[in-house]
């Protein structure tokens, strides 16, 4: 009879029933996934909301980031079940299925663990202080607080590891990075027009020639899946890059799941996408993660389903606003309520969520420190949704393939800003106002490091081509940015309107029948 004791059980919303190892009958000396999930870095991510500052907008949409790991961890199992046979195809020195499925899972819950209050906008206006964002400060925690229990998880609700096998924390790091620059190595090598499939290869519609690994020494180590099994220095090996994309890719175990949470939850849609399909028509073939022709239009779904989220929830006129005002809140007090470099007050910053952060500027009216208590009166008055800032118009702008936004207007908010008060009267050039460009990005583009991760099996050729070959991919932007101006008051709005369009580009030929 199966030991349902060494199993437990998390109901979601989203996904139903959320197994997972449970400590009982372990063996002795064996981590459990519920030692990670129980784990303080975790729980506290049940103290910041996944939708950063939008649950002040959409009053239902109060789920946090611990939920949100939970389900991407749940989807990290069903894309192995899915993908793993085409993975040990391409990859024969791929590790074993519960190898690969622990690594993905444990991946999948820990890649926020170093968000801050407010997740992303934390990134860049407190983060980048000390050239972190919440990926790279993840994956010191990561070093510092899991190594040793991810070392000793041996096994998940549907495999095990193969004796002899222990999982690699710095796998799990690599696999949460997003790539940058140089270390996009190598996920497209050779990865020019259609690869045919030979006739000897493994059935199935993208499995590939089974190639052996390259020796060591070479230019992907092969990787030691034992009980000393360090990452060797170099370039990771093929079946852990292939991997990658399912974490930095088009369609992700983590952008999967927000999408359908985030959705669900502020009332969005109920089902945003077909995530059955994506996932059915996806395998790995020997160019990386690949999807089937028949999936491709679940796949253009979910990108276009992610931006409408984009501009209709995350960026919302009201939400750009309240940011607006954090920043400034944020600028003037952010030393207050923590010392400084995380990686320096990992027992600090432990102990720094949302919950932690509203009490202590809660506090602040009542210093007797006349700046502080300044500082917490506007901070009472931003609590209380008493914003300064009001939109006065907005307009979207997109890029398309070829198209450089670096040298717009829009490259910064700075040279934005500058332009628009460059098309206004000399008596309001100083008028207050604060103009927002809020960026979206529905594919990377060709030459980024992200770029290269995901592809399109076209079964009338039976020829593996980059996704771009299919104009209902190719018509897809690369980019978005909304761009708003805020003022005080709506005094001037058909000017600063006006001058909107000017550097937008607004108000182009009419259809010539209502058709």
């Amino acid at each position: 009879m199966r030991d349902y004791q060494a199993e437990s059980l998390s109901h979601d919303p989203i996904h139903g029933y959320i197994p997972f190892t449970s400590r009982a009958g372990l063996p002795a000396g064996e981590a459990a996934e519920q030692d990670i999930i129980d784990h303080p870095w975790l729980q506290r991510l049940r103290q910041i909301h996944q939708l950063q500052t939008a649950w002040w907008v959409f009053p239902t949409a109060e789920h946090t980031r611990f939920q949100h790991v939970l389900g991407a961890m749940h989807l990290a199992s069903r894309a192995a079940a899915e993908l793993y046979d085409s993975l040990r195809a391409v990859c024969p020195d791929a590790p074993s299925r519960g190898y690969v499925e622990s690594l993905m899972r444990l991946a999948a819950l820990l890649h926020d663990v170093g968000h801050g209050p407010f997740g992303h906008f934390f990134d860049e206006h407190f983060l980048a202080d000390y050239g972190l964002n919440h990926e790279l400060l993840g994956g010191e925690i990561i070093r510092r607080e899991f190594a040793d229990s991810i070392r000793r998880v041996r096994r998940n609700p549907h495999s095990r590891l193969d004796d002899g096998e222990t999982l690699d924390p710095e796998q799990i790091v690599f696999l949460i990075t997003r790539p940058r620059q140089a270390a996009a190595i190598e996920c497209r090598e050779n990865n020019v027009g259609a690869v045919k499939r030979p006739a000897t290869a493994v059935a199935g519609w993208a499995s590939a020639i089974s190639t052996p690994p390259v020796a060591a020494g070479g230019r992907f180590p092969e990787i030691n899946h034992t009980t000393d099994n360090k990452q060797p220095p170099g370039d990771p090996p093929r079946w852990l890059r292939f991997l990658r994309a399912l974490f930095s890719g088009l369609y992700t175990v983590d952008n999967m799941d927000f999408v359908l949470r985030d959705a669900y939850m502020s009332g969005y849609s109920a089902r945003a996408f077909d995530l059955d399909r994506l996932l059915h028509y996806s395998e790995f073939s020997e160019r990386g993660l690949t999807i089937h022709e028949r999936g491709l239009s679940a796949l253009v779904r979910f990108i276009s389903v992610r931006a409408e989220l984009f501009r209709a929830i995350y960026f919302h006129r009201t939400v750009r606003a309240i940011d607006l005002e954090l920043q400034e809140l944020f600028r003037e007090g952010k030393r207050r309520f923590f010392p400084g470099d995380p990686r320096e007050h990992l027992d600090c910053y432990l102990r720094l969520t949302e919950w932690s952060l509203l009490m202590e500027v809660s506090r602040w009216p009542d210093s007797d420190e006349p700046e502080l208590r300044e500082l917490g009166l506007r901070w009472r008055e931003f609590l209380a949704r008493r914003l300064k800032w009001k939109m006065v118009c907005e307009r979207t702008v997109f890029f398309s393939p070829g198209e450089s936004e670096q040298g717009s207007v829009l490259s910064s908010v700075e040279t934005f800003e500058a332009a628009v008060r460059g098309q206004l009267p000399a008596a309001l050039k100083e008028l207050p106002i604060r103009v927002d460009t809020a960026r979206h990005v529905h594919r990377p583009g060709a030459h980024t490091p992200a770029a290269g991760q995901n592809f399109l099996y076209d079964p009338a050729t039976d020829a593996i081509h980059d996704l771009d070959q299919r104009m209902l991919f190719r018509r897809i932007a690369i980019s978005y940015r909304i761009c708003r101006i805020y003022a005080l008051d709506d005094k001037h709005n058909a000017l600063l309107t006006a001058a909107l369009d000017r550097l937008t580009g607004a108000g182009g030929a009419d259809d010539a029948t209502n058709m």
